[in-house]
């Protein structure tokens, strides 16, 4: 498996469906100051773009837009083939300073145009809705969205933290490109999501994808590294590439090492036995 995987996101919504690298790349941990972490933040945008990616995805929430500003920093004007994605649908409340779902429509248009001002496009070509607001009725946070859409503002609509009935409401009104919801080798607690996605050709970009200060605690990990002469990282990673074409990661970094280690995740060639043995893992978990 190569670093030109590819998968096709969003044939079906009224425009050609984009076509992007499978590995792709988290900017959530790029900090935007102080100014010597911002200039390594803008060196590792870049360096990820150099290395192959072609999508990168971000969101409001970070930094309240600041991690957007970061990236049309570092990288527009964009290349052709890049694809960055954001996340609407949170607001800090004020004067705590705290984050809320907010799926309000007068909310999510508010925090579109301002997505489209700090990447400095006219269209957000992928929009995902970050959480579904329980106190906001679907057909209108997702009616904005489509409202959106039809406006030229936004290419295709995704979701983040759903379950399989959740998508499937969702879809009843609106098309859906992609969903974004927690999964990796050690945890598979939205796998029937994962199979919806895959089954009707939606892209699934699993956050968090490499299991935080465990993956290489897991002796099948481990072994299956020193197999390969790779890092358990790189086998995490490459266990996500195999097990389902629909699957798009999106591992973050604020390191270039570390990045240049994610992307060669993407060569790494996992064989059955291998994959049967990770297969397990969930199941039956290691002491």
């Amino acid at each position: 498996m190569s670093t030109f995987s590819t998968f096709r996101i969003g044939g079906d919504q009224g425009a050609r469906a984009l076509e992007v690298g499978r590995l792709s790349f988290g900017a959530m941990h790029l900090p935007a100051e102080p100014a010597a972490d911002r200039a390594n933040a803008v060196a590792v945008a870049r360096r990820a773009v150099e290395l192959g990616v072609t999508l990168i995805d971000t969101a409001h929430l970070y930094g309240g837009g600041a991690n957007e500003e970061l990236l049309a920093e570092a990288l527009h004007p964009y290349p052709d083939d890049l694809l960055i994605t954001t996340k609407v649908g949170f607001t800090r409340s004020q004067p705590s300073g705290e984050w809320r779902n907010d799926g309000r429509p007068d909310s999510l248009r508010t925090q579109v145009d301002e997505a489209l001002r700090r990447l400095r496009v006219e269209r957000l070509e992928l929009l995902q809705l970050h959480r579904l607001d329980p106190e906001v009725p679907l057909p209108e946070q997702l009616g904005a969205l489509r409202e959106l859409r039809a406006a030229g503002k936004v290419g295709r609509i995704g979701l983040s933290e759903v379950t399989v009935a959740e998508l499937a409401d969702a879809r009843e009104i609106v098309d859906i490109a992609s969903v974004q919801n927690r999964y990796n080798l050690l945890d598979r607690e939205h796998e029937p999501v994962l199979r919806a996605c895959e089954a009707a050709g939606i892209a699934f970009l699993p956050w968090r994808p490499v299991a935080w200060g465990s993956t290489g605690e897991q002796a099948t990990i481990a072994a299956i590294a020193h197999e390969l002469d790779a890092t358990p990282t790189q086998i995490a990673l490459a266990w996500l590439l195999h097990r389902s074409p629909a699957i798009l990661p999106i591992p973050g970094t604020a390191r270039i090492p570390h990045l240049e280690e994610n992307v060669a995740a993407a060569r790494v060639e996992l064989t059955p036995t291998h994959m049967e043995s990770l297969d397990g893992l969930a199941e039956n978990p290691e002491p």
